[in-house]
């Protein structure tokens, strides 16, 4: 079968999880990560790409929905491209445009991976990590993928539960369980990287012992997964650490300090957007810099 190559414009995100104006948002001229056009392109196979935009607009609104997106450093439209190689990720590119260029390579149908792999970037773009200056840098990367990756976990249970409801495609309402199975068994993965049951285990012991590794240049393959279930929470339980995390990367260096600068820049960053700063005090306390 021939591959499709297609694009697709999508204006429209939140409407199927909330009417409009309940987030207090404008629909007539959207300005915010929630509202800003949705792009789709890139070759689906043997799926619609028209069900793929649907996916698409579905996992943002779950991860976005009632979310204060107060950064300064919003884009203006977001594109999500799908390829048949290569891993996904942010796409720097340096055109002078206010777009945020996001790269899946997924198969067909593949819904659960699809909205998992776009909401993890999607954390990316809300950390500010979208444009040809936000090149990843050690030694403090590290945190911010496995934060965007507990915001991705965080978005598929919001979408498995909405996708009960009202399932984007007819009868389909079931597929809201392989959600919450493909959202566990990562989950599961993560906890089984922890040195000891959660109830037991020491995160500032883990981050001191570990901190060489996740501070190298190999940070992404280092133990990190270990603290994802750990950030599931504080963003599962509070809203307004989900907010925190647009005020990540607002600062020159970026990720490119020690973690103690990089945690009082983010709360300063925090002060300065007016969000509530919970996200990165609490982290200083789990990590034992406070």
């Amino acid at each position: 079968m021939k591959r499709r190559r297609f694009a697709l414009l999508l204006a429209v995100g939140a409407s199927s999880l909330a009417p409009a104006g309940a987030h207090g948002q404008s629909r007539a001229a959207p300005s915010t990560l929630l509202d800003i056009p949705l792009k789709v392109t890139g070759e689906w196979g043997a799926s619609s790409p028209r069900d793929a935009a649907a996916v698409l607009a579905r996992m943002r609104a779950a991860c976005l929905i009632d979310v204060a997106l107060l950064s300064d450093r919003q884009p203006g439209s977001l594109r999500v491209e799908n390829r048949g190689s290569g891993n996904p990720a942010i796409w720097l590119h340096d055109d002078g445009t206010a777009m945020a260029w996001i790269v899946v390579n997924v198969g067909p149908q593949d819904w659960s991976k699809l909205a998992y792999q776009f909401g993890h970037e999607l954390g990316h773009v809300l950390a500010n990590s979208w444009d040809a200056r936000s090149k990843p840098a050690s030694p403090c990367q590290w945190l911010e993928e496995a934060l965007v990756e507990a915001f991705s976990l965080r978005g598929l249970g919001k979408l498995a539960d909405n996708w009960e409801r009202r399932p984007p495609f007819p009868n389909d309402a079931p597929f809201a369980n392989a959600l919450r199975q493909y959202r566990s068994n990562a989950i599961g993965n993560y906890e089984k990287m922890a040195p000891a049951p959660r109830e037991a285990w020491r995160i500032d012991e883990w981050f001191l012992r570990n901190r060489a590794a996740l501070e190298g240049k190999g940070g992404a393959q280092a133990p990190v997964e270990a603290l994802v279930p750990t950030l599931l929470r504080e963003l599962d339980e509070d809203i307004r650490c989900v907010a925190d995390l647009g005020a990540l990367n607002r600062w020159p260096e970026r990720s490119a300090v020690a973690i103690e600068r990089y945690l009082q820049a983010w709360k300063r960053s925090c002060h300065e957007i007016g969000t509530a700063g919970r996200l990165p005090a609490r982290l200083q306390t789990l990590l034992g810099l406070a």
